[in-house]
Formats: C-alpha cells, structure tokens, sequence
C-alpha cells in the first residue's frame, strides 16, 4: 500500500503539508494528466494509478476516466502497457464482482458494474475498438480485452450481442482465440464464448458453423475427458449452450458425426467402481448427460429427435448408459441424470425400447433393469428426484409402445406358464398402488395408467385381473379393488389423486370399464357425496373437480346397458342433487389449479417436494380434450332427463329461437363487414403515414439544400462586392444567376410541398376519424349481439318453465315478448 501511495505521489506531485486530497479530487487530476499531457510515460504513470484507484474508487474512475480510458485505447495503440493499463481500469469499472476494497464503502450500490456498462456501450464504436485489440497477441492487451468484453456482456448481454454481430469479423476472431497455445487466453475465450451464446440463436450459429465442435472436441481429448479439469466442464457448457433449442445446430452435430465421439466418454474404467467420482468428474458427467438430452429432449423437432435416437443406439451410446443405469459406485445425482437421459433416448422409439426392455441387472438372480428400476420407485427410502427419474423412465418405454404396454398387463393376467416366485413389472406396481407409502400409491397408479394410454384393447384386459382378498373370499377386480381404495378415509389425497387418474384414463373411450365401474357398489354415491361436500381446501377442490370429470366420463362414454344407470339417469342425479351449475364450476376447477398448469408444461415429472405430485401429463391432456365436451352434455339434459335440441321445443318457441338466431347471423355479417372496413381503413392509415414521412424526409432535404444555396449565394454576393473595381465577368454573372434561379426552383418545390404536406395531414385526420367511427360503430353492434344472446337465453328458460308446465295443464302458453322477465345466464343458447 506504501509503494502504492509513493507512486500516486510520484503522479500528482507532493502537497502542502495537513492537506491531503479526496479520492474525487486525486482522480481528477489523474484524468486532467492523461488528457493533458504530452509525454507518452506521463500518461501511462496516469492511467497505472486510475487501475490502482479503480478497485477502491470505482465510482470516481468511471464517472471521470471513461473518457480519457477511451481516448488512450483510439490514439496510443501502439504501447502494449498503456493500452492493459486502460482495458484492466474498464474492466474494474463495470464489473459486477464486488472487490474486497469496496466492501465497506456504502456508494457503492450492487448493479453499479451495469449502470457503467451501459454508459460505455452507449456508444457502439467502444465496443468495436476493444474488439481490434483482440487481434493484439501481447498477453496483458488480449486478455484484458477478451477480461473487458466478458464483463460487458454478462451485464448487458442482448446488446452486446447485437454489437459482436455487426462487429466486423466479430465472432470469427473469437473463434480464432480457441487455438492460442496460451491456455490462459484460449480458458478465458472459453468463458466469454459461453455468455455470448446464451439465448442467440444467430451467434450459435456462427459460432457452430467456425467449426466450434471440432475444437470443443479436441480441447476435451486434451484435458483428459470425463476425468478432466473445469475446462472440460466449461467446454461442455458451451457445447451444451450451442445445441439448446437450436434445432439448425443439432442437425449439423449429427451430421457431422459429433454423437459418435460422445459415445466413448461414458465408458467407465474398469476399476471405477472402487474409486470414488470426485466433484470435477461428477459435474462434467452431468454437462455431458445434458448434451445427449439437448439432442433428444421432446421439445425438440421430432424429425431431428428421431435421427438422433437412431445414432445413439448405433454408436452404442445408449448401450454405454444402461452400463451406467446398472453399474455400483454410480453417485446419486448422475444416476438419476443417466435415467432421465435414457428414458428420452428411448422414447417413441421401438429399437431403444427393446434394447432397453433386455437390458438385464447384474443381480441374483438377474432381473430386467425395468423391474429393478421400479423397485426403487415404489421404496420411500430412495430420493425423490430419483423415483421421479424412474416413473418418467417407465413412461417414456411405454410411450407409443404398443408391445411394452401389453407386456405390462399380461404380467397382471393369471397364465400357468409363469414363474410365480418371480417378479414382474405388474406385481411390482400392484404392490406400490396397495402399499401404505401415499407416494408409491401415487407413483404406481400414474405408471400403470401409462400402460393404458391410447389402447382400448388393453383396457378391456384389465378389467380381467382378479386380485386374491383374505380369508377365502371371492376374487375381485383390480377395478373394484381401486374403487374400494378410493372411498377409504385412511387413503391419502395424494393417492386418491393417483387413483382418480388412473380410472379417468382407464374409462375414457372405454364403455366396457364405464359398466364395470358403475356395477360397483357405493361407487356412484361416493362420488356424489364429493361434490355435494362444502370443503374449503385448495387439495380438496381438485379432488372435487377430478370426481365431477370421472362422472363425467360415465356419462359420455356410457353404452346405456345398465338399467338405472343410463345416461339420462346420471344426469338427472347430477342435476337433482348438484346442480348443473355447481358441476360444471366444480369440474372446472382441476384447469384452475397450479399443479394443472404445472403439469401441462412438460412430459417429464419435475418435484421440488413430494407435496407437489398430484397431476400427471397424460391425465392433464385427456382433460383438456373432454372436459368442454362433458360440461356441454350435462348443461344440454333437463330436470326430465331429456336432451335439450331445438326437436324438444314447441313450434312457437322453435320459432322464436330462429328468429333470434336469424337477427344474430344479420348481425354477425354486419360485424364482419365493419371489421373488414376497419382493416382497410387502416391499412390505408399506414399508407398514409407511409407517404407523410417520405413528403417530412423530402421537405427536410429540400431545406437544407435551400441553406446550403443561400450560403452559396451569400458567398458569391459577398466575393461580387468586396472586388474593389473589378468588373463582373460574364462567367460569373451566369453562376450567379444560376444559383438564384435554383434557390427560386427550391423555395417553390417548398411551397409546393409544404401545401402536399397540410393536405395529407387532413386526409390523414379525417381517415383517423372514420376509423375511429367505424370502431365505436363496432363495439355498438357487439354489445347489442350481447344484449340478444342473453335476451334469448331468458326466452329458452322460460320456454323450458312453459314446456315443465304443460302436462298438467291444456292451455297453450302464450310466447312472451322480448323485453319481458330477467335474463338467465345458463342454457345452451348462452354457451
């Protein structure tokens, strides 16, 4: 600190004695040293102390030295030590790191590093001059500059990617550092590279297409691969941030042959299930299992996933992942990455299903890996991320498996040619969905409605497994024994959740479950008695809502077979002792809770907490496509249990009704005809404004060449004047005239123009006006189609009073008028 203080002293000179300068003050004239001086050592001394003041004093060095830093790096380009002095000073400035100097300085606010960030790009030609000094190969200048362009990035990062890109030859001279045999130089390119290509897909590109994977490879080759430092880490981050949702550079990875250099850096050591995986190798396994999922994750292009499988399962990546799934040693956290990296390898895809469903375990005696993994589903002692690793593993195996599902529910079925002792995935999940553990209960009912998506056929075996019950009494179905289950008070929510899904599924498009649902006892009771209960509890709403869609479905998908049990009859019991209304709100509130929201994102079970397992993707997507369907058919059934259709009404209501729906159709057709007005209206409100800022940039040049003629004209009219005596030649008397004549062109095209100008700004207004008109016209015509809906809406309820009214008495009930009674917000017509 004392040669510090002797060498600023050095700078600024000695002081009086007892007057020692403020930092501000000490800065300042730092500042006025660099700008002033003419000595190239004189500045450099200046701008040495600003980088030791700018750690302490950032707050000053930036509000004063950014000029002059500035001007240092555009006129002495040609000193190496100034130029690091400057770069480094900047990148003190606008860091977000907190220095240990600063500390206890209370100026010093938390996003002072971006305030001066913006300040510096404000202008983009200082960021164009810290990119030249990238081609700079002294090692204090480059690495500061690349240091300087970090910070500037991850503070302002969309704008300086706009920048780098209209960067000449920007991102190729990044690129280009990757190949410095400095590894200093070539790690920190490493890390700016990877905040450049966050979220820009044009950079990841670019970078792409520099041949980036060639060099990511091969600086991995050389670090030791999977065994390797944190540079293996950072290069896999950025190959990872390269491939993310950019289905262009996941295409060109495959192409090129890039998945089958992945392949061998999952393959463990011999001995590496006695040695223990250290922090650095766990984490660079985890980039690398994120690398494979970024190629075959289910948001992406389908094509590119399916190219994607096929390579993996050829070159033997997938292989070397089951290695992993059953290897012993494996930490927790990358086994439950390897599962979920498997488990989108293998989904939709028939090969890697199969391959993955003959993987077997290394146990005794051996069992498949799906048996093994699903015994670590339903055991609560195994994390929870892990378990949902393992039912999301399941679910993609299953997915669009015909075979894997039916494999699952002969397992279930009694056959003589098995091996009772044995275990199968079905006695597995059978034991989950009885089990006392809510979370294995809900686990094993989500997994087995996987076995059920989208087959019928499967469904209808189902309902043929028998389950043993104690003393010797008859056998029951899986179907009653989950109904049983579900009215049970010693059965959780979270497992009554499970169990709702499970059903739901199990009887959408399934009539043959709908009946044997409905043979049940007490089923269709308890599910009344849950939506006619007055519970208050956000979890109790959504099992309300669940219950109304699974009666729901035993209306829509009902057969009519069963006496009592009719359409018509569940209707009229949801309408006599629930209300439509209530159903139909109670049914909406599955959509309106955040675990449906949650759900609905994505295929993959993501749970923070076991508290937030209740709905499942597959159950969400078979909601959003009935639950309209069902609210309409049980909103269309009268207290009598007839459907209502414009064939149970009365000629006179029959009548009535059209004429209603006559007048909205008229008015529909006017509503379209004055939106199409509208848009053409402003349309040609564009135009107009179009051709207004051409005629405003034309006056505007037209103008300054006037003054420029004026200046010309004043200037030959002054040189006329002060030749003393000297006669006007000809020539000048033509330029001269010349000139006034152009002048005289200029200021009538203004005139002319300026009038073309007033008068598109009235043909502009008075378009605005129409426009506006025609908008308020609009709204008017919507309201009144409002005001008729809910008019005739009033009409079909009374019309429905009329209709109860008329077997008890003979007279013909007189059609009211329009205007009469109160409007009804309930009814077909109002939906």
């Amino acid at each position: 600190m004392e040669f510090l203080k002797s060498g600023i002293k050095t700078v600024l000179g000695s002081t009086e004695p007892g007057q020692q300068p403020s930092a501000a003050e000490t800065v300042e004239k730092l500042v006025d040293r660099v700008y002033s001086s003419t000595l190239l050592e004189d500045r450099r001394d200046a701008c040495r102390a600003l980088k030791a003041l700018s750690r302490k004093y950032r707050i000053e060095v930036g509000a004063q030295g950014m000029p002059p830093l500035v001007q240092v790096l555009q006129n002495d380009g040609q000193d190496a030590e100034i130029i690091s002095y400057a770069l480094d000073t900047l990148c003190n400035v606008v860091t977000s790191e907190e220095f240990d100097e600063e500390a206890d300085n209370p100026t010093v606010s938390v996003n002072v590093g971006e305030q001066f960030t913006e300040m510096f790009i404000k202008t983009p030609e200082h960021v164009t001059l810290v990119m030249g000094y990238l081609d700079e190969y002294d090692f204090r200048v480059r690495r500061a500059a690349i240091q300087l362009i970090t910070s500037l990035i991850s503070n302002k990062t969309r704008e300086l990617q706009d920048l780098i890109l209209v960067s000449p030859m920007g991102v190729s001279k990044l690129m280009d550092l990757l190949t410095d045999s400095r590894e200093v130089i070539r790690n920190d390119v490493l890390l700016l590279l990877i905040e450049l290509t966050k979220g820009n897909s044009n950079i990841q590109k670019i970078v792409a297409f520099e041949n980036a994977f060639d060099r990511l490879f091969e600086i991995v080759r050389e670090e030791g691969c999977s065994d390797g430092g944190i540079v293996v880490e950072d290069c896999l981050i950025l190959l990872l941030n390269l491939l993310k949702n950019n289905s262009s550079n996941q295409q060109f990875f495959k192409e090129g042959s890039y998945i089958q250099r992945l392949a061998p850096m999952f393959e463990l050591s011999q001995d590496a299930e006695e040695v223990n995986w250290s922090p650095q190798k766990v984490s660079n396994f985890h980039c690398l299992l994120q690398v494979v999922r970024a190629l075959v994750t289910p948001s992406n292009q389908q094509q590119v996933v399916a190219a994607c499988q096929r390579v993996m399962q050829k070159s033997r990546l997938l292989h070397a992942l089951c290695e992993i799934l059953m290897s012993s040693g494996v930490p927790a956290d990358i086994l439950t990455e390897t599962i979920n990296a498997v488990a989108e390898v293998v989904r939709g895809d028939r090969d890697n299903q199969d391959e993955l469903g003959r993987v077997m375990a290394p146990s005794s005696p051996p069992r498949p890996a799906i048996v093994v993994l699903l015994m670590s589903m339903i055991n609560e002692k195994q994390l929870l991320a892990l378990r949902c690793a393992v039912l999301y593993c399941f679910e993609c195996f299953l997915y669009r498996n015909a075979d894997g599902q039916r494999a699952v529910v002969q397992t279930l079925l009694p056959s003589s040619a098995s091996d009772v002792s044995a275990l199968s995935t079905g006695q597995l999940l059978c034991t989950g969905l009885f089990s006392t553990d809510a979370l294995a209960n809900w686990f094993s009912a989500v997994a087995l409605m996987h076995s059920l998506v989208e087959n019928v056929a499967l469904k209808e075996e189902l309902l043929r497994v028998l389950l043993a019950t104690p003393g010797g009494q008859r056998p029951i179905t899986l179907l009653e024994q989950c109904t049983n289950l579900m009215q049970q008070e010693r059965y959780r929510l979270q497992s009554k959740v499970g169990l709702l899904m499970l059903l739901s599924l199990w009887l959408a498009h399934c009539p043959g479950a709908v009946k044997a649902l409905l043979e049940t006892q007490g089923t269709m009771a308890y599910l009344t008695a849950q939506l006619c209960s007055n519970e208050h509890d956000e979890r109790e709403f959504l099992v309300q809502g669940m219950c109304a869609f699974l009666m729901g479905l035993c209306i829509q998908f009902n057969d009519n077979s069963l006496p009592g049990q009719k359409r018509e009859d569940i209707s009229q019991l949801i309408i006599k002792r629930i209300g439509q209304e209530s159903f139909c709100s109670k049914l909406a509130e599955v959509s309106r809770h955040e675990a449906y929201s949650r759900a609905c994102k994505q295929a993959q079970i993501r749970a923070k907490s076991a508290g937030e397992l209740l709905l499942d993707f597959e159950y969400c997507k078979l909601y959003k496509g009935l639950e309209a369907l069902i609210a309409k058919l049980v909103s269309g059934f009268d207290v009598d249990g007839i459907e209502l259709t414009e064939l149970t009404l009365s000629s006179e209501a029959s009548a009535l009704v059209s004429q209603y729906k006559g007048i909205i159709r008229g008015m529909d057709a006017q509503i379209q005809a004055l939106q199409q007005s509208f848009k053409e209206l402003e349309q040609e409100n564009a135009e107009l404004k179009e051709k207004l800022g051409e005629e405003q940039s034309l006056k505007a040049q037209l103008l300054d060449q006037n003054t420029l003629l004026k200046a010309q004209l004043g200037a030959s009219t002054g040189q006329g004047q002060s030749a003393q005596g000297a006669e006007t030649t000809p020539a000048n008397e033509e330029e001269l005239n010349a000139a006034r004549y152009q002048a005289n062109m200029y200021f009538a095209e203004n005139i002319r123009l300026t009038k073309e100008l007033e008068t598109l700004r009235q043909q502009l207004s008075a378009e605005k006006q129409r426009a506006d008109a025609a908008q308020d016209s609009l709204a008017a015509m919507q309201k009144d189609q409002e005001d008729l809906l809910e008019l005739l809406a009033d009409q079909e309820a009374k019309l429905t009073r009329y209709e109860e009214a008329l077997p008890t008495s003979n007279v013909a009930p007189s059609v009211p008028a329009a205007g009469e009674g109160s409007p009804i917000p309930s009814g077909t017509a109002s939906r």
